[in-house]
């Protein structure tokens, strides 16, 4: 997790529901149905998506009525949680992250997530798919102001010593892009996740992925 040959640090920053972890399902039916715990309309399935990599009170609140007191923005994320842990086994990482991780780590990068999911779940995601060896630094959003906001992406570089012109970011949602951007780092998408290319591409993405494996092509061998 070093860079090769005394070269500046190069840093990538994942985000991770969507774009390492196929969870975007999962996180829209935990949402409905916290709604439908309370007696409340369930958001309808796209307008989840839509809020995928905000904090979790941010994305409550995106959906919810203005109407609804606090108190209940609160139980709405309590129940939320509660639902989408009854899911997480059912999680899976896309084909081919580990196999790419590893080839990125070789060949001198290091990496990072960033996120929206609380600290909690990022580890038991990555206690899952023992994905500690790749990341040696991560900011979730009850540690971190949330995407869009660039805090997230400047706290890794500050921690790691990296700068700038030798960070980008890869994520599946605007969120993503719109937090690249405002940090000056370089911005690329996954066409996988919540987010089609267009819009990615609309919001500054240089590059959309397909398959995971492709980021390899941007990425190659530090000298």
């Amino acid at each position: 997790m070093h860079p090769l040959n005394n070269q500046p640090l190069q840093l990538i920053l994942f985000d991770c529901d969507g774009t390492l972890t196929n969870s975007h399902d999962a996180i829209a039916q935990a949402m409905q149905q916290a709604f439908a715990d309370h007696g409340l309309p369930e958001p309808e399935y796209q307008d989840v998506l839509g809020i995928i990599g905000l904090s979790l009170m941010a994305a409550v609140e995106a959906l919810a009525d203005e109407s609804l007191d606090e108190a209940l923005k609160v139980k709405l994320c309590e129940s939320y949680s509660r639902n989408y842990r009854k899911m997480e086994s059912s999680l899976t990482l896309y084909p081919h992250v580990v196999e790419t991780l590893e080839e990125l780590s070789r060949r001198g990068y290091v990496m990072g997530v960033v996120t929206g999911k609380s600290s909690r779940g990022l580890l038991r995601v990555m206690d899952a798919f023992d994905l500690y060896q790749f990341f040696p630094v991560w900011r979730t959003a009850d540690i971190c102001t949330s995407k869009p906001h660039p805090a997230m992406v400047n706290e890794c570089m500050a921690e790691m010593g990296a700068i700038t012109a030798n960070t980008s970011v890869i994520g599946d949602s605007r969120f993503d892009i719109q937090m690249a951007k405002a940090a000056g780092v370089r911005p690329f998408g996954v066409s996988f996740g919540v987010e089609p290319a267009h819009i990615l591409k609309e919001e500054g993405a240089l590059s959309v992925f397909d398959r995971f494996e492709d980021i390899l092509r941007v990425y190659p061998g530090l000298q």
